[in-house]
């Protein structure tokens, strides 16, 4: 199974302590968007997860730990460069 971090949001920026949490549990409850009722348990083991891959435009927030992941399982990063300013993208750091 292939975990993506960014696929609704850049959890990386904006929920780093959350998503360390669920690693460190071993789990994670997903809603499925089309059908609110219907929530899916994942298991985040090194046995059921063969890549994660994150997808973030700041990576700031969960270098400190980003051992804590890197350490048990394959990863894949992707970091998107665009021309967009504050205006557009206030959350992305400038340097």
């Amino acid at each position: 199974m292939i975990i993506n971090t960014g696929g609704r949001t850049d959890t990386v920026h904006y929920y780093s302590k959350w998503l360390l949490k669920r690693f460190e549990e071993g789990y994670v409850l997903s809603r499925n968007p089309l059908f609110p009722n219907k929530v899916t348990r994942y298991e985040l083991t090194p046995e059921t997860v063969d890549c994660v891959v994150f997808c973030s435009k700041n990576y700031r927030p969960i270098l400190p730990d980003l051992h804590k992941i890197t350490d048990r399982f394959n990863t894949y990063f992707h970091y998107t460069i665009t021309a967009y300013g504050k205006d557009i993208e206030p959350g992305v750091p400038t340097a």
